[in-house]
């Protein structure tokens, strides 16, 4: 009965009941996970983009590298702390503060495992959770932003300003389209809680086809595809990584909105943005896949699911989340302001909107008939398809030549210079002009003009 219990979900009312130093010991263990990985992200990044690059990478302090990362947080807590004379004090110290507190605030909701016993107490593999768990994820992710806008405001500087207002205007654009994909998690799981929306992609779904059952994959990353795409590369604009470092971007603002700071504060924004990256991995698990829940060869043994090993797989998971942020930071250049704006209102939004719409018109007729239910979808798609066709594309116009510019110019217009870039000369100055005649050349009998 012990193994069966431990293989089952936890639920809303599994929380609440734990004793306040086991409480205690999953707020510390939520803490130390995010330090420590982001401690063990930041070699990995190095190392991972050193073997991009034909280098190796931090190889010399401590076992493959491992303690560079802890060295240098300790030369870097050791350098001088200079605050700039027009700087705001107090905000230009909670403003890296915030930042840091807002990504580890986000674990607090994450589930890293099932029922587990610690000292005789069963108890979720999970700080706490609520029926809007998802909620206070996303709030977490849009507190975050006034760290970055008030530390490059605070600094009294003009470059850490600039930075801090594109970072602003470019972490909200993303927010919007990181929201609008949750809410086809949301319209499939049935629940905002992060729990529940983990059980809910325990069971294979069940497609009927052609009166044929068929079983499919519950991971949303499947199932969601289109969200899941447009929901990793929202999370890839929101922390503010490579190719959407903006905030960051060296060649253009120096070092961005943290452009004034030194030491350990410093330290903290780079922390903020590694945790948040751990962060937002572990999120995308949660929702995306399966949370701590083991793929599909090991879901062939039966306690792949129970105990404590589910939080091997929910680890090797955001693991492999955080290598795609580092993949994609070595191979992509980074891209315009304009672009990524573009990309963000114009592209990820409506594609988003629209299929969320087409995933409401899936629910709605989940009750019909087979026949009616494959009618409709076929009507549906046919008019995607012809609105699609028949969209009026913005053709660019041909541009004029130089000549027709200059035809079109309304009477009374300045003069214009030659169109040949040729110089007419003064008509002061006297030149003389002389003809060239050709030169004979005797050469024999046969002379000929050269």
């Amino acid at each position: 009965m012990n193994a069966l219990y431990l293989a089952q979900d936890p639920t809303l009312a599994d929380f609440g009941r734990d004793p306040w130093w086991l409480v205690l010991i999953k707020i510390v263990f939520a803490f130390v996970f995010g330090l420590l990985a982001t401690l063990l992200g930041v070699w990995f990044e190095r190392r991972v983009v050193g073997f991009m690059a034909v280098r190796p990478g931090p190889n010399q302090v401590g076992p493959f590298g491992l303690l560079q990362t802890l060295a240098d947080g300790l030369k870097m807590a050791f350098k001088e702390d200079i605050l700039p004379r027009s700087a705001d004090k107090v905000v230009y110290f909670f403003a890296p503060v915030i930042s840091v507190v807002c990504a580890v605030t986000a674990l607090s909701v994450i589930p890293f495992g099932p029922m587990v016993s610690i000292f005789g107490h069963r108890t979720p593999l999970q700080v706490t959770d609520v029926p809007v768990a998802v909620l206070v994820l996303l709030a977490c992710s849009s507190l975050a932003v006034y760290g970055v806008v008030l530390g490059g405001w605070a600094s009294g500087s003009t470059y850490p300003l600039l930075g801090g207002l594109r970072s602003s205007a470019q972490m909200i654009s993303y927010e919007v389209a990181m929201g609008l994909s949750i809410v086809a998690v949301f319209m499939t799981a049935g629940t905002m809680s992060t729990s529940g929306i983990v059980a809910a992609q325990g069971d294979a779904t069940q497609l009927s086809v052609g009166g044929f059952d068929i079983p499919a994959p519950g991971w949303y990353a499947i199932l969601l595809l289109p969200s899941f795409i447009i929901f990793f590369i929202a999370i890839v604009g929101e922390t503010n990584r490579a190719p959407f470092d903006l905030p960051e971007a060296e060649s253009e603002l120096v070092a961005g909105f943290m452009t004034e700071y030194s030491s350990l504060k410093f330290a903290l924004f780079m922390l903020s943005e590694y945790v948040a990256m751990v962060t937002m991995s572990a999120v995308t698990t949660t929702l995306f896949l399966g949370g701590w829940r083991a793929p599909w060869p090991i879901t062939l043994w039966s306690g792949a699911n129970s105990g404590w090993w589910p939080m091997l797989w929910f680890f090797g998971k955001v693991l492999a989340l955080v290598f795609v942020f580092v993949w994609l930071r070595g191979t992509l250049p980074r891209l315009r302001y304009d672009q990524f704006m573009r990309f963000g209102w114009k592209v990820l939004l409506p594609i988003n909107l629209v299929w969320i719409l087409v995933l409401a018109g899936l629910r709605s007729i989940e009750d019909w008939q087979s026949r009616d239910r494959l009618l409709a979808t076929a009507i549906g798609a046919g008019v995607l398809l012809l609105a699609t066709l028949l969209w009026p594309s913005r053709r660019r116009e041909p541009k004029p030549t130089v000549q027709e510019q200059v035809n079109s110019r309304p009477h009374g217009s300045f003069p214009l210079p030659p169109m040949d870039l040729q110089v007419p000369p003064s008509p002061r100055t006297k030149r003389v002009v002389a003809e060239r005649e050709p030169a004979n050349v005797a050469a024999g009998s046969d002379s000929r003009e050269v």
